[in-house]
């Protein structure tokens, strides 16, 4: 059996390399390629498009690990269907659940791949992303502005509102800034007026350009000049990647632990709407899903390519973006029902993984009796 075994993972590896540069490529010419052609027409240096490919290219390639495992299975048992060596296989006493094993295996290498992918590359690739398409923008349209509005909260009270005018997550910087600190009766005590807030480390924020301190009383009025923090109000413990939860679109920017902070942080938060929450967590449970998702594809697609007459490779192709269509169009809505709070963001994310090993099963057991 172990031939089997062999044989059936040397016909996987190539299709699945071959799955993730033609579904790359095309993913990334249909979502990112007007806007690339639209920087380079822009007149933004060949050099900055480039990184920005590069950095695209990493949560566009996780994406498509699981969809290539998909492609892989259909056109490798299409193959071996199509030579007979799938009647051979079980004419020597293997079952089609035991021809199953090593495509299952090589589903759990792409899964836990993807993952680690997912986790340790993506979210950095990602953010550096949304970080340069910013400062892009800016360089393009002196007038565009990101401007921010961020509620700071600890142990359920609120200590600090946060507005700027423009925030750079590049830089990581706040122009125009404006910090409303709240005492310990939940009434504003002082607003701080900055030209510019840097942060430094461990969640502390300088000023670079000096600013204006106010009390909410009116009795004290300072002008501050230089990096002075005044006194009156304590540094402010939060991170760029914080200014982004209320307003977040790309969950590739973060990994697990990451998301899982912003979850928490974002239940503390009123400003930040319930809906964004489910978000949230929807990508949390889908870091996990994803991956799985190779799996499943596997299991689907090794039956679905076992056919009894010669077809061409052009079937499995088709046949794998209609599946794939099928499975994102699920997903997709899944994470609005989850968005709306009609079902827990955990089981909007693994509901399509169950009904695609329930799928998967159904087939093996047919094609085994066939």
């Amino acid at each position: 059996m172990r031939q089997l075994d062999r044989l059936v993972l040397k016909e996987l590896v190539g299709p699945w390399l071959f799955g993730v540069a033609i579904f790359t490529v095309l993913i990334m010419a249909g979502t990112y390629l007007f806007r690339i052609t639209d920087f380079l027409a822009q007149g933004v240096s060949l050099l900055l498009v480039g990184q920005l490919t590069m950095l695209l290219l990493p949560g566009v390639m996780a994406k498509t690990f699981s969809m290539a495992m998909l492609l892989a299975t259909l056109l490798s048992f299409g193959r071996l269907s199509s030579d007979s060596e799938v009647v051979a296989l079980r004419a020597a006493g293997a079952s089609i659940g035991r021809i199953m094993v090593p495509v299952g295996v090589f589903g759990l290498i792409v899964a836990i791949v993807t993952f680690f992918f997912n986790e340790r590359l993506v979210p950095q690739a990602a953010l550096g992303a949304t970080a340069l398409q910013a400062e892009l923008n800016k360089n393009i349209d002196a007038r565009s502005f990101r401007a921010v509005v961020y509620t700071h909260v600890e142990e359920g009270k609120v200590k600090a509102l946060v507005t700027a005018k423009d925030f750079s997550l590049r830089n990581q910087t706040l122009t125009g800034a404006v910090v409303v600190t709240y005492d310990k009766k939940d009434k504003p005590s002082y607003t701080l007026h900055a030209n510019q807030l840097r942060f430094v480390n461990d969640r502390n924020w300088e000023m670079t350009d000096g600013g204006v301190l106010q009390s909410y009383d009116g009795r004290d009025h300072i002008i501050l000049e230089g990096k002075t923090w005044p006194r009156q109000i304590e540094e402010q413990r939060f991170t760029p990647q914080d200014l982004l939860t209320a307003s977040l679109r790309d969950l590739d920017s973060f990994s697990m632990a990451q998301m899982r902070e912003q979850i928490e942080r974002a239940r503390q938060s009123p400003s930040v709407d319930p809906g964004q929450i489910a978000n949230l967590e929807y990508g949390y449970y889908n870091k996990v899903a994803l991956p799985l998702a190779a799996f499943v594809f596997g299991l689907v697609g090794a039956p679905l390519g076992i056919r009894n007459h010669r077809t061409g490779a052009a079937v499995g192709f088709w046949l794998s973006v209609i599946i794939i269509f099928g499975y994102m169009m699920l997903a997709n809505a899944m994470a609005i029902v989850a968005k709306g709070g009609a079902v827990p963001a955990w089981l909007a994310s693994f509901l399509p993984l169950v009904i695609g090993t329930a799928f998967a099963g159904v087939t093996i057991s047919r094609r085994n009796k066939g």
